[in-house]
């Protein structure tokens, strides 16, 4: 199933958090927080101002951002567990992310 998301929405799946501190210690699931990172699934258009004219957004598919704790709706399409918010939610993208987890592998 494929979704489309309206006007300033965008589409947000969280990046799992991690497993263990940075000093081994394993987290269990009861107690992790929910990540307020996310990788951008789908894009709609873009806002309107007052005069009708389109404002495009500025976040683009597969680009890795940060968002509030409570930010956007939690949705489930398919089998994915995703997030719809408005572009005002996220508060930043992350750069070089792909090259860290190829330091990382």
């Amino acid at each position: 199933m494929k979704f489309r998301p309206l006007h300033d929405r965008v589409v947000v799946k969280r990046i799992d958090a991690e497993e263990k501190t940075a000093g081994g210690i394993i987290i269990p699931d009861t107690v992790k927080e929910k990540p307020s990172q996310g990788e951008v699934i789908a894009v709609g258009p873009g806002g309107r101002d007052e005069n009708g004219k389109l404002i495009p957004i500025d976040v683009k598919v597969g680009d890795h951002v940060l968002f509030g704790k409570w930010s956007g709706t939690e949705v489930k399409i398919g089998i994915q567990e995703l997030l719809i918010m408005k572009e005002s939610d996220i508060m930043g993208v992350l750069t070089d992310v792909s090259s860290k987890n190829k330091k990382a592998a």
